[in-house]
């Protein structure tokens, strides 16, 4: 992610990846070995993470869109179907519905902290109904780091009978606080009889890095082992624990043991597999996100400190009271009308003295494809959080110093 010279100052970019020696060795170890995917890394990966955020189970994937399609479609969330997701958010939340063949019902967010709220869902669970649709599931968004509001979200799914998806790609580490409890995302919710899943991603911007990669996470044993089938052609090598084979005949030998080569497709799947060389980065970083998690939490803080004095024109994330966040963005709110200055000057100027910056997100509702579909919707908190919001660097490698140093190019392009 190379930027501008300046001086002997290096370019911060608004994320990036921290790569060590050890991650290094656990790829090479790999490269040198018998398996570079289907094999044994894949598998310690998934133990770990699922030891990690306190589910019963894990299946790694190819990438976090991966994790939502095989998220939806293991609920058999298809055609008739609505699933209901806040509009800011990254692309893949809504698009891997539509890919099931689902409507998605947009939800607005809190213009300050960017999340969907109960009453965001409650009033998109409205205009669906208005609509015909049929709604099937939540897929609340952990924003930057935070999470929804997911004790009221999960009791709306519950009584509204919907399943529950969490897209966590941004909050791996983050702990739940709410109700005097800690429960880690990607635990789930079993209360929300419907199913629970969380899925993850480990693009290199994310807080642990795979390269590319992704998980779905859940506690109900069927509805996993349907994830694992998914993202494997649809393929089952052993019997269903409550059915066995649907061909005895076929794939049992005559001591009733599976026959080595057998295999049924009950259902078609995905090749959504990760591979050994990705599972092995990812497993070593997994290593480390606590001190990762850290990290980012004494840069957020300095932010806090640095950016203090140039309120009300700049102000750090709104803080949420039902969660220890493990940061991902230091996602800024910024007056750009009260400072004079488009976003788009403001970005280039930062650039110029060596700082990266990003918008997350452009609201999804406003998409051509989807405004093509629904028509102009009326949702003026994400909208309002849009206007405002410019990420500024965040990453583990980043020195105390260089929150200064972005706190005083903010102030001299904004002044």
């Amino acid at each position: 992610m190379a930027g501008p010279s300046t001086g002997d100052l290096p370019f911060l970019p608004y994320g990036r990846q921290s790569v060590d020696e050890e991650d290094i060795a656990a790829v090479a170890a790999v490269l040198r070995g018998d398996w570079l995917t289907q094999g044994p890394a894949v598998s310690a990966f998934e133990r770990a993470l699922a030891a990690r955020v306190g589910a019963a189970d894990a299946v790694a994937c190819a990438n976090g869109t991966a994790a939502l399609r095989l998220a939806y479609a293991a609920l058999g969330i298809g055609p008739g179907d609505a699933v209901v997701v806040p509009s800011n958010t990254f692309l893949a939340t809504a698009s891997a519905a539509r890919h099931a063949g689902a409507e998605v019902a947009f939800a607005d967010v809190d213009p300050d902290s960017g999340l969907m709220g109960v009453a965001e869902a409650e009033a998109a669970i409205d205009r669906a109904a208005k609509a015909g649709w049929r709604v099937r599931a939540l897929a609340p968004v952990h924003y930057a780091g935070q999470t929804a509001p997911m004790d009221g979200l999960a009791a709306l799914a519950r009584a509204e009978g919907l399943a529950l998806v969490e897209d966590a790609a941004h909050a791996i580490g983050t702990v739940d606080v709410s109700g005097g409890r800690e429960v880690p995302v990607g635990a789930g919710r079993p209360e929300v009889e419907a199913g629970s899943l969380t899925v993850f991603s480990f693009h290199p911007v994310k807080t642990i890095a795979a390269g590319e990669g992704g998980a779905v996470t859940g506690g109900d044993p069927a509805l996993m082992a349907r994830v694992r089938r998914l993202c494997n052609h649809g393929m089952m090598r052993t019997p269903d624990p409550g059915e066995g084979f649907a061909d005895p005949d076929a794939a049992l030998d005559a001591e009733g043991n599976a026959n080595p080569w057998y295999y049924e497709m009950a259902e078609p799947g995905f090749n959504h597999r990760l591979s050994d060389i990705h599972a092995a980065l990812v497993l070593s970083q997994l290593g480390r996100l606590d001190r990762f998690v850290e990290r980012r939490a004494r840069l957020m803080a300095l932010y806090a400190e640095r950016l203090a004095p140039l309120a009300p024109l700049v102000r750090p994330p709104a803080l949420v009271p039902w969660c220890r966040p493990a940061w991902h963005l230091c996602a800024a709110r910024i007056d750009f009308a009260a400072a004079g200055r488009n976003r788009a000057a403001v970005m280039a100027a930062l650039r110029a003295l060596g700082v990266g910056t990003q918008v997350h997100y452009i609201p999804v509702h406003r998409q051509p494809y989807w405004r093509r579909r629904y028509g102009d919707l009326a949702l003026p908190g994400a909208m309002s959080h849009y206007a405002q919001t410019l990420s500024l660097p965040l990453f583990p490698a980043m020195a105390d110093t260089d929150v200064d140093r972005v706190a005083a190019a903010l102030e001299r392009v904004l002044s």
